[in-house]
């Protein structure tokens, strides 16, 4: 599931409905862009409830998926901690290669 996961976050990349970065992830979010909010699975604590924090604030699905590393080479760039998914459509779509599909809020 995680090599499907990340060829269609490399989809994503390639259709431009994908933002990197801390600062250009939390404005999506606060503009209420970000549609699913990508955790790497080996970011830190601190980042890790802050992005809680504030995907739950804002009613963004946060999902864990992949190490830095393989985030950052699927979308071709260098290690990505945090990524926002700005399509619902690719929301809805990367969300279904989530292995524990429980943890993750629905979309309304």
């Amino acid at each position: 599931m995680k090599s499907k996961f990340l060829s269609q976050l490399g989809l994503t990349m390639r259709a431009g409905k994908l933002v990197t970065g801390d600062e250009g992830v939390f404005k999506a979010i606060r503009s209420g862009e970000a549609k699913l909010v990508i955790l790497a699975e080996d970011a830190s604590e601190n980042t890790r409830k802050k992005y809680q924090d504030k995907c739950q604030f804002y009613g963004v699905p946060l999902m864990e998926m992949g190490s830095k590393a393989e985030l950052g080479g699927s979308i071709g760039k260098e290690m990505r901690v945090i990524l926002g998914v700005l399509d619902r459509g690719f929301a809805q779509m990367l969300l279904k290669c989530q292995v524990n599909p429980a943890e993750v809020k629905r979309f309304d």
